[in-house]
């Protein structure tokens, strides 16, 4: 018994001491991440120097081994020396044009926009304009709020008269293609999922739960629309035909957000909310072309210099020690506190 209660002790003071470390990890990344000033950089990746060097690795590692056989070991000695004086000697030829390659991940949050706002920020900021914009895109939609900013910012593109292809490879469905339809073309993998251009939104209730169990909840505003739906408290027939109201004018903001930038897409014939996958949306009209952005990458390299922008942030360690061990935790416990004041609507 005393071995039991000395190990439950320290079992104890063990999971303390994890707790008080977690603890002192959230509260110095919340405190070191209050700022509003991101610190972060730009990093640019030359893609089309970084396509030459693949080609020319693959294509020296081939002609050596089918001409290993044939030539003597002088005449592979003077070819290695000959190869050797012609690079040395050759110049890469000049591409006149340029295209910047930039990529967008999302989430429900779109998380990536305050990423996605800095790199438009650097394209627009250069002093040579790029001839081409490619956009990876890849989303299942999200938030209205939030994918609205993150269409705002490549409509910033599009506003500086910057062409703007968006390439989705997977899916760009929802506040996904409310961003693709930004750019002047979409070009979809085969498979790829477009479209989705709907509205939806969910609130669980309780409140017969609670009555049975005598539980009152008391739900006071000023304003008689300031909430419609409730997840603890009684709701109502205004409340209810408020929030479809409410769905059903977020319908036509996306609605005329997509007939404003396709104006031959025919959207009472997609705007539903379903979905299409590539070769079927470009029957639809929701795209321009098939292929994946590996094709368009390797298309535009023959004529154009590709570079790869990237905004990359710069984490404290607090943060980056807390990214993965508190992450969720702080999501979950953020999700329960906010519930009430979240807007469940989503594209």
């Amino acid at each position: 018994m005393e071995l039991l209660a000395d190990y439950g002790l320290f079992l104890l003071q063990t999971v303390t001491i994890v707790l008080a470390v977690i603890a002192v990890i959230i509260v110095s990344s919340k405190i070191s991440g209050g700022g509003d000033e991101q610190k972060g950089a730009i990093k640019i990746t030359d893609l089309s120097k970084k396509f030459a060097d693949q080609s020319k690795y693959v294509k020296t590692v081939l002609d050596d081994a089918l001409a290993q056989e044939k030539l003597s070991l002088i005449d592979r000695i003077k070819k290695r020396l000959n190869k050797s004086s012609q690079t040395t000697s050759e110049t890469p030829s000049k591409k006149e044009k340029i295209a910047i390659v930039i990529e967008f991940k999302g989430d429900m949050k779109a998380s990536q926009v305050a990423n996605l706002r800095q790199e438009v920020t650097a394209i627009l900021a250069m002093e040579r304009k790029p001839d081409q914009v490619v956009i990876k895109l890849t989303s299942p939609g999200g938030l209205v709020h939030t994918y609205g900013l993150a269409s705002s910012q490549l409509s910033r593109l599009r506003e500086a008269q910057i062409p703007v292809s968006a390439c989705v490879d997977t899916v760009a469905a929802s506040g996904g293609y409310m961003m693709a339809v930004c750019a002047e073309r979409i070009i979809a993998a085969p498979f790829a999922v477009l479209g989705s251009i709907g509205v939806v939104a969910q609130i669980p209730n309780i409140h017969r739960f609670l009555k049975n169990r005598d539980v009152d909840v008391e739900l006071h505003t000023a304003g008689a629309n300031k909430r419609t739906l409730t997840m603890l408290g009684e709701n109502t027939p205004e409340g209810r035909r408020k929030f479809r109201e409410d769905l059903e004018q977020t319908h036509l903001l996306f609605k005329a957000w997509i007939a404003e930038r396709r104006p031959n897409l025919d959207l009472d014939a997609v705007a539903d909310g379903s979905i299409f996958y590539g070769t079927d949306a470009l029957i639809k009209g929701l795209c321009d072309e098939i292929a994946t952005s590996d094709d368009v990458l390797l298309g535009l390299s023959a004529d154009h210099h590709l570079f790869a922008l990237k905004w990359v942030e710069k984490k404290s360690l607090a943060a980056r020690l807390s990214r993965d061990a508190s992450g969720a935790i702080v999501d979950q416990v953020d999700q329960y506190i906010n519930r009430s004041n979240q807007d469940y609507t989503r594209l």
